[in-house]
């Protein structure tokens, strides 16, 4: 593993999503769901790893108009940018299907498990999405 001189939290961020990613593994049959997450907004793809390839992608801008005012009534009880990251995870798990794609592996791309990107992974679970 390379040597951290700066330890910024994004540099941390960095080497844990390098560990998982020497794991977990995309493939045909079940790409890898792969998350990226700012503090504005939030991005996530379905990658078949065997040909490098991005089978469908979502960002958070395509579902932004659908929270009025950043509140929306969700089946998890949650408002604003959690929210808009359920709603991501369906749209991506709708874009998914359409692409003949049910079963996925989740990358969280170093990031913990909690808020925004829990959300995310509920609503893509919510949408059809196995994984």
């Amino acid at each position: 593993m390379r040597r951290l001189y700066k330890k910024t939290k994004n540099s941390l961020r960095q080497v844990r999503h390098a560990r998982v990613r020497a794991v977990v593994r995309g493939t045909a049959s079940a790409p890898r769901l792969s998350v990226f997450r700012s503090l504005r907004g939030m991005a996530a793809q379905l990658i078949d790893d065997s040909v490098g390839k991005t089978i469908c992608a979502a960002d958070i801008k395509e579902v932004k108009g659908k929270t009025a005012e950043g509140k929306t009534a969700l089946p998890t009880g949650k408002a604003g940018k959690v929210a808009a990251s359920y709603l991501l995870g369906e749209l991506l798990a709708k874009k998914a299907q359409a692409k003949g794609v049910t079963k996925v592996v989740f990358d969280r791309g170093g990031y913990q498990y909690h808020g925004r990107v829990a959300a995310l992974a509920d609503g893509a679970r919510a949408g059809g999405l196995k994984f």
